[in-house]
């Protein structure tokens, strides 16, 4: 069943975060300081609604990495209940979907919490001050329309916010599939 992003109060500050990237390198909030804008965004590698946009998501992100937006990818599903998402197989993604941005494993699901995510794909876009901008859809592709996956909606909101404009809501939430929590112990 899909399930629609949460639409988080923009200019919410982007919490900080110490995530292990698929090779073991540590990642935070403070080592994307640098730049411009970050762009945070909750994937998995089982979702139908992540696949269809995937590669398209690798190109976009590779195509503003050159204007100076980071890209930080975050899998915070239930790997043990959901194999396909455990670090290996987001590797596998990583290459079949050109990712060149750190792609990083929330086994806690701590981080997945602190940003208010809900489902895969979700999309959080922070300004400079690293409060959020934009939250809401790549586009209109979905895994049931032939909607080109351009990555048009998320593209127009990267572009206002690197000329340092506000994007104007209303944003459309994202939809997919719903992060697959674990347990509670």
């Amino acid at each position: 069943m899909a399930i629609q992003s949460f639409l988080v109060p923009l200019g919410t500050p982007a919490p900080a975060f110490s995530l292990p990237d698929l090779n073991g390198t540590t990642v935070t909030l403070a080592s994307v300081e640098e730049h411009p804008l970050l762009l945070v965004v909750f994937l998995s590698n089982h979702c139908p609604y992540v696949r269809r946009i995937e590669s398209a998501l690798g190109a976009l992100t590779s195509r503003y990495a050159a204007r100076g937006v980071a890209t930080l990818g975050i899998a915070s599903n239930d790997a043990d209940a959901y194999p396909d998402d455990s670090p290996p197989h987001l590797a596998e993604q990583a290459k079949r979907a050109g990712f060149t941005f750190p792609y990083l494993y929330d086994e806690s699901q701590d981080v997945a919490r602190a940003y208010r995510a809900a489902c895969t794909p979700d999309f959080f876009l922070f300004a400079p001050d690293r409060t959020l901008t934009y939250r809401g859809e790549f586009d209109g592709a979905r895994p049931s329309n032939t909607v080109p996956a351009t990555g048009s909606t998320l593209r127009e909101a990267l572009d206002l916010a690197l000329t340092g404009h506000p994007v104007p809501e209303p944003h459309t939430p994202s939809l997919g599939c719903g992060i697959k929590w674990r347990p509670e112990g």
